[in-house]
């Protein structure tokens, strides 16, 4: 057993190592959609079994895998598999025995993330996940307990019933670490004993998780563009054809040319649109671009303005998320042209939430539009 321990220790410590060198830095999710994702997860650690019996005699190295998926920020789910040693006890008629036997418990796990339920934006490098599951458990290899029957000491099924709770840390992108604290109810019959109600597990885990399926953003956003006026097309090429010498031997005398009039000003607008994921409001790289031209464009017309509106999906959420987040978008938007030097009475900020939807597109309706008009 000591063996087997050891075993587990370098086994452990071989997985956090491969995690932290891997990992380069923290990075927030600019270049990628961070939600939904697949992850597997190794873990190992300790467990008792609660009893009549003293319960640090009965601890026993443990091990779990699981195989799982966040669908949003908040919810995800997994099957976990976790076993395999465990050690029971008797103390009866002043006879003090331990015996050892091995199990394993498979779970179907619903996990909910507080931090993303609780805090603003979708991307924190901590996670706190409630857990709650339920599955089934397998014992076997009971034939050390004491005063049983060969009859009672077959194989044994029974429910499993899972509350706990996970602190999950990101290294990088793609891997975390994390520690967990199980509390499992077990059918009165999984440690060979009887007592006429559920056995208590209680199982304490570190653990490494990676995560794939992580796709990247597109980096440029061919839809912005800038809106002008439509009579400034095609201005200018009438002067490519004239200024042609045309050699005559008696030329008709020409009028007096008439001065050319002066050319209209033509009026300019400029339009970015800036789109998000779902429940995203922060500003990626890629948008920081469209701010920095909008902030260029207002320096060369010093009397033009701005109108900041965000927008919310239909398809997604309800209309109080959806009222915030739109809000969010926006505000987001003009505090960055602000921090771009643009003077914030030249900005006006306004939020349609998901009562207006400009495009037929559902998904491109997580937008804030920007429009500049002299």
């Amino acid at each position: 057993m000591k063996r087997i321990q050891a075993r587990m220790k370098h086994m452990l410590a071989a997985a956090m190592l491969l995690a932290a060198s891997t990992a380069q830095a923290q990075e927030a999710p600019e270049n990628y959609v961070p939600y939904p994702y697949a992850f597997v997860t190794l873990q190992g650690g300790g467990q008792t079994t609660f009893t009549d019996y003293n319960n640090w005699k009965l601890f026993t190295p443990t091990a779990s895998v699981s195989f799982g998926v966040q669908f949003t920020p908040v919810i995800g789910t997994r099957l976990h598999v976790n076993g395999i040693w465990n050690k029971g006890g008797i103390c009866q008629d002043g006879v003090d025995q331990k015996y050892k036997y091995k199990y394993a418990t498979t779970d179907l796990d619903l996990m909910v993330n507080m931090v993303n339920l609780i805090c603003k934006g979708n991307y924190h490098p901590l996670g706190v996940y409630l857990i709650g599951g339920v599955g089934l458990n397998y014992a076997w290899g009971t034939h050390e307990a004491v005063g049983l029957s060969s009859k009672d000491i077959e194989n044994r099924l029974s429910h499993n019933f899972r509350v706990g709770v996970m602190c999950d840390y990101k290294v990088a992108r793609n891997w975390s670490v994390n520690l967990e604290v199980d509390g499992n109810s077990l059918s009165d019959r999984f440690n060979c004993k009887t007592s006429n109600c559920d056995d208590w597990q209680l199982t304490a885990q570190l653990g490494v998780t990676y995560r794939f399926g992580l796709r990247h953003k597109v980096k440029s956003d061919p839809r912005s563009n800038i809106i002008v006026d439509p009579s400034t097309i095609g201005t200018g090429t009438e002067k490519a054809s004239a200024g042609t010498d045309v050699a005559i031997e008696k030329p008709a005398p020409k009028p007096e040319p008439k001065p050319a009039p002066a050319p209209a000003v033509v009026k300019q607008d400029i339009r970015r649109d800036i789109f998000f994921d779902i429940r995203q409001t922060s500003l990626t790289s890629a948008d920081q671009v469209k701010i920095n031209e909008v902030a260029a464009w207002l320096k060369e017309h010093p009397e033009a303005k701005v109108t900041v509106t965000g927008y919310a999906d239909k398809g997604t959420g309800n209309s109080v998320n959806n009222e915030r987040f739109a809000k969010e978008r926006a505000e987001n938007v003009t505090k960055a042209l602000v921090k771009k030097g643009v003077n914030k009475s030249r900005i006006t900020t306004d939020s349609k939430g998901d009562r207006v939807q400009p495009f037929t597109e559902n998904d491109k309706n997580r937008v804030t539009i920007i429009i500049g008009k002299e």
